[in-house]
């Protein structure tokens, strides 16, 4: 089952838009139905309003069904592309208020699109792409789990191929600490992990479609364990894993691997539905980073909300690999499709861009800290957070979560995510910092001669003038920062005079020199 509201997503790239009723976006779809002249008690979540000669018709054709929503396709339409009842806004104006009337959803579909085409997308996400708590994925492998237990004898998980739970079997028999750890944390400890490596069971399941038998060990509160691949050709999906005292055999040792081979096909037949999902998804956040014309109607379709929203940019890596967990990241980011989720995410470059509804940066930083606990210990994540925008500047928002990203990946390991709002003046600063690397700051003047001074001659003279600028003036207060006596300051302060020209009473000249020594890369205080 899905929300409506991600079925108006995906049906929104085949120019389906969503007519009044704005608060059934949330409600779960579990059924599809068709009006058939010969049974008048048809029942659905969805109607596809096939034949209908109106609008009205087709709402009052959905209201008897109790229909959640209905699916119209506008009768004809004339020579300039209007519809018998008049222009597309009209239609859809006409449409709001039939919905609101009869408490059903319109979704009216472009006259261009087939009706076979798009019953093939809401039999394809109502009926085949379900969801459970744990993420994306069927609900019946819950069913699978269970049934396998039930023959097999054993208590059945089932797992992707990063090891993360995506169901398991209400039956505890033979049941251990190491499998309540894992169905509570949704992924098998890392400790485990490192027991599992050292013993090539990841190997073996990689290489063959052979069950691999784990033995007992106490120390880590793992009984035995018997262990399938689940393949789709030579792909490695995920597996399956068994709870039991010693190796399976005979029709136990059948019927797990027939039950690793149905796991294969709802797990396939789950992602095309997501990766379909996923890339309208994408194309739609695309849009809006690159400074889409129509922001507020794609944000819309979207379901976020149209100011008060985030760029964030995330970067997650391996020391040995730039790519693999930059896509488990992406992969992170978009499990739990549809409405399950806050944000909207998309993949450009080696950047994973997510658009979030959050005020504050915190709220941003918490998600970060999410998507950073589902992935291996091993990736580092880093990340930049634009400031608050509305959907039109999100263009802008990527630009500034970018430049945030930058400052992250220079900062301290375990430094915070830093966000726009809060930093945009160390971003002023690399900017200028960078301007100054790439020769636009002045070659010549009195920050540039004290600098070659300082070099040449082991003197303290700039790290003296930023002392004095950033006390304003105060000898005692600079003195104390550079831990000298006021005279010596006093005494270096005229020493630089005599270098050249240096007016520190000018206060254009002092904020010159102040913005000159910020876009130099920093020199010692003291």
């Amino acid at each position: 089952m899905i929300t409506l509201d991600r079925l108006v997503n995906v049906l929104g790239g085949y120019g389906v838009r969503l007519c009044g009723h704005p608060g059934a976006r949330s409600t779960w779809l579990r059924s599809v139905a068709i009006p058939d002249a010969t049974d008048h008690h048809v029942a659905g979540d969805v109607l596809l309003a096939v034949g209908t000669s109106s609008l009205a018709e087709a709402v009052q054709w959905a209201a008897a069904a109790k229909a959640t929503a209905v699916l119209v396709r506008p009768v004809r339409t004339g020579t300039g592309g209007e519809s018998e009842s008049g222009s597309g806004a009209d239609v859809e104006r006409e449409a709001a208020a039939i919905a609101d009337r009869y408490g059903v959803a319109v979704l009216l579909a472009d006259p261009a699109v087939s009706w076979s085409q798009l019953a093939g997308v809401v039999y394809g996400l109502v009926l085949e792409s379900r969801e459970t708590a744990s993420g994306r994925g069927p609900t019946d492998l819950f069913a699978l789990a269970d049934n396998l237990a039930d023959v097999i004898g054993g208590a059945v998980t089932i797992e992707d191929r990063h090891s993360r739970v995506l169901a398991y079997s209400r039956s505890q028999q033979a049941g251990d600490p190491a499998r309540v750890e894992t169905i509570l944390g949704r992924r098998v400890p890392e400790r485990l992990r490192e027991l599992f490596q050292q013993q090539e069971v990841f190997a073996r399941l990689a290489a063959t479609d052979e069950p691999v038998f784990v033995p007992a060990d106490a120390g880590h509160g793992l009984t035995g364990r018997m262990a399938v691949a689940v393949r789709a050709g030579r792909e490695l999906l995920g597996s399956v894993w068994v709870s039991c005292a010693g190796p399976l055999t005979g029709a136990h040792r059948r019927a797990l691997a027939d039950g690793a081979r149905t796991v294969a096909l709802h797990l396939l037949r789950s992602r095309a539905s997501a990766d379909l999902e996923r890339q309208v998804e994408s194309d739609l956040v695309i849009r809006l980073l690159e400074g889409s014309a129509d922001a507020a109607t794609v944000i819309s379709r979207l379901g976020l909300a149209p100011q008060g929203i985030r760029v964030i940019a995330v970067r997650a890596y391996t020391p040995d690999d730039r790519h693999a967990a930059l896509l488990l990241a992406l992969e992170q980011a978009t499990t739990g499709f549809g409405w399950s989720r806050p944000g909207r995410s998309a993949l450009l470059g080696d950047t994973l861009y997510t658009i979030l509804p959050a005020e504050r940066a915190e709220a941003a930083r918490q998600w970060i800290a999410a998507l950073r606990s589902e992935l291996p210990v091993r990736v580092r994540v880093t990340a930049g957070i634009g400031a608050p925008a509305e959907a039109a500047d999100l263009a802008a928002g990527r630009q500034e979560a970018d430049e945030c990203l930058a400052l992250h990946e220079s900062a301290e390991p375990g430094a915070a995510p830093p966000a726009y709002d809060e930093s945009w003046d160390d971003i002023l600063l690399r900017r200028l910092r960078a301007a100054a690397r790439t020769g636009r700051a002045p070659a010549r003047g009195p920050v540039s001669t004290l600098l070659r001074h300082d070099t040449r001659h082991g003197t303290r003279f700039v790290a003296t003038l930023r002392a004095w600028l950033e006390s304003q003036g105060d000898l005692t207060l600079a003195a104390e920062r550079l831990a000298v006596h006021p005279n010596t300051v006093r005494n270096r302060l005229r020493k630089m005079g005599e270098l050249g020209p240096l007016d520190l009473y000018d206060t254009r000249q002092r904020l010159a020199m102040t913005i000159m020594l910020a876009a130099l890369e920093d020199e010692p205080r003291r």
